[in-house]
């Protein structure tokens, strides 16, 4: 469970496991992001027969063009490879008209029935055709999928590699596309000219080979690998769910068996960023056992075993796990999300319609399309400021071709504004606050005994959604169940926020290791819950630690490899005590120079604190609920001095 309350900087509360889709994570390159291959360049690629078409058996060159001839290698199972969906078709516009012939393989088990449906569903208007025997592959010694190659027109190939930079390690996005390989080696072509960059880097899902050898069948699949499938993968690596792919059956985890075993050898997989800190409950991880068994089958085969030793299939509770809410709140209308661009974040406005002030001890998001929502974040509002914001958003002028629309209005962080106090709706009342969040693989937040946050009457729900692309028009329209108190609440719960930077705080351009830190103080005893540290996109290595009066330090969180799309409210297994006038600490470094992948300003620029991602912040957020009768607040200066 995770939870934060507000704080008082709409924007600076992110909690919840935030997974970014697909395995993460700037590593040494695997099978899935091999080196540059040169094989098969300027050489001829044989005439080989394609799956037969009615009374007639296709060969390659069928499909050629007068100038030449474009083929991609792609895998409807692969994120990266359906992120180009919309490249491909805007080549295939452009460069048919100028005599290239275009032609795309699947070199999947993948039935031909469903490689033509998904090949309707997003929109390709070339042909389509199944490799499942991997013929095409070996001709071209495809690696992976997307993986693009140029023939000219005397069917000699000219370019092999990835269609552009978009992507600079598997699921790692560079922030701009500046170079469009795929396009240049077409263009050079149509001109007569020789290919610029012959053979680039092709970064996506590798091809599996079509024949394995079993060396062992010590470990197997169904008695060994499911059972860890199962406990670590399945909740999000199954149809309709988050993850790209599923993990559900043999040919399924064979099809990843590689990416299997380099990502959870390298910990990236499952999602758990911190080194060091207290003990955790909703700590990720394997055994080493288990990253033995899973290293193990895979180095000997893949061997399948014998189903009768296989566990029974996991099944996944359905409705609300929670129970049924109090009181559910849910989008008007499905919002459309466009096939392809920058992930999005939009608000909804959801009214309560309360007549009473309740307390909040449960809730339970239920995304409408799990495959497009990255996560929530759950705020609430008194000053009707997100209803005008929404209300704009509707009555404003549209593009033709902007990709998404429905309710809501598009933010960048937070909820598009900032608390302000005068505009409480009553005096101890926040005029705005925050009631949680959720991401993949969360069953429902209730609050520890006797706690809950207070939810005004009248006031509305903003809903803030992350949505991500998966390269075809999507739609969702979540919802979010409360639970209330039944009895009055003796524990609010509070969250207390360590701040690292101020308004005046700025990072200077080109500097790689920029430090900012902050401390603050408890001004009553408490109970710590959790901790959740918040920077941007610039932020590299984050540590918060905990110092009680005359006490040593303790590391609540150590997080050395920060990354914006993984953040978590890392709740303790055991709640810490701390006693008033005990000191926390946040330190963080920065990485404000060119060679940071995730920098939004190219070439760098000066960055100060602010809400907007091509601003900074740095804050360490702790859930707290009082252990006296005094109200847990903290302050930024310590009370000692002040005595």
């Amino acid at each position: 469970m995770f939870q934060m309350a507000h704080i008082g900087l709409v924007g600076a509360v992110l909690t919840g496991v935030v997974v970014l889709i697909g395995f993460n994570g700037a590593v040494p390159s695997s099978a899935a992001d091999p080196q540059v291959s040169t094989d098969r360049l300027n050489k001829t690629i044989e005439n080989f027969k394609l799956p037969a078409s009615g009374e007639k058996t296709p060969g390659l060159r069928d499909f050629a063009g007068e100038k030449g001839t474009v083929v991609v290698f792609l895998s409807f199972d692969c994120p990266v490879s359906n992120s180009y969906a919309a490249t491909l078709t805007e080549l295939h516009k452009t460069y048919t008209a100028k005599g290239f012939g275009f032609l795309a393989f699947v070199p999947t088990n993948d039935t031909p029935e469903k490689i033509t449906l998904k090949a309707k569903e997003f929109k390709l208007p070339f042909p389509v055709i199944s490799d499942s025997n991997h013929v095409a592959a070996d001709a071209f010694k495809a690696i992976v999928t997307p993986e693009a190659f140029v023939l000219d027109h005397n069917h000699v190939l000219r370019y092999r590699g990835r269609i552009d930079n978009h992507y600079y390690g598997r699921m790692k996005k560079n922030p701009q596309v500046t170079e469009r390989d795929l396009k240049d080696a077409i263009e050079a072509l149509t001109s007569g000219k020789d290919v610029p960059t012959p053979a680039t880097r092709a970064i996506g899902c590798h091809i599996d080979p079509k024949d394995r050898k079993i060396t062992s069948e010590n470990v197997t699949y169904h008695r060994d690998v499911v059972p860890i499938l199962q406990k670590h993968c399945q909740s999000c690596h199954r149809p309709g769910d988050v993850g790209p792919f599923a993990l559900q059956t043999y040919k399924q985890a064979v099809a990843w068996s590689a990416d299997i075993v380099h990502y959870t050898q390298s910990k990236d997989m499952p999602p758990w960023k911190p080194v060091a800190g207290v003990e955790f409950a909703n700590a990720r991880g394997l055994t080493a056992r288990e990253l033995d068994t899973l290293r193990v089958w895979e180095k000997a085969g893949c061997p399948e075993g014998d189903a009768k030793d296989a566990p029974a299939p996991e099944k996944f509770p359905t409705g609300w796990h929670l129970g049924e809410p109090d009181l559910v709140v849910e989008m008007t209308e499905d919002f459309q999300i466009g096939a392809t661009g920058k992930d999005t974040y939009r608000c909804f406005v959801l009214p309560t319609g309360l007549k009473e002030d309740k307390y909040v001890v449960a809730y339970e998001v239920k995304p409408g399309n799990a495959t497009v929502v990255h996560h929530t974040l759950n705020y609430f509002d008194t000053t009707g400021k997100a209803r005008k914001l929404e209300a704009a958003e509707k009555n404003r002028k549209k593009e033709k071709d902007e990709p998404d629309h429905g309710p809501g209005y598009a933010v960048a962080m937070g909820i598009g504004f900032s608390p302000n106090p005068v505009d409480a709706p009553r005096p101890g009342v926040p005029p705005i606050g925050f009631v949680g969040g959720w991401a993949p693989g969360q069953l429902g937040t209730r609050f520890p005994a006797n706690s809950g946050i207070l939810l005004p009457k009248e006031a509305e729900i903003v809903l803030q959604v992350h949505y991500h692309r998966t390269g075809k028009p999507e739609k969702d329209r979540t919802k979010i169940g409360l639970h209330f108190a039944k009895k009055p609440v003796e524990k609010p719960w509070t969250t207390l926020a360590v701040g690292g930077m101020s308004p005046l705080s700025f990072i200077p351009a080109d500097k790689a290791k920029h430090v900012e830190k902050g401390s603050a103080w408890t001004t009553a005893d408490a109970n710590i819950h959790s901790v959740m540290p918040h920077m941007h996109l610039l932020g590299k290595s984050v540590k918060i630690t905990m110092t009680p009066p005359g006490g040593d330090s303790v590391v609540l969180v150590d997080i050395r490899d920060w990354d914006y799309n993984w953040q978590e409210s890392y709740w303790f297994a055991k709640p810490l005590f701390a006693k008033a006038g005990t000191r926390f600490d946040v330190e963080a470094i920065f990485d404000n120079s060119a060679k940071n992948p995730n920098n939004p300003s190219n070439p760098p620029k000066l960055v100060r604190f602010g809400e907007d991602t091509t601003n900074e912040m740095l804050f360490g957020f702790l859930g707290a609920t009082p252990a006296g009768t005094e109200r847990v607040r903290i302050v930024q200066t310590d009370p000692k001095q002040g005595k």
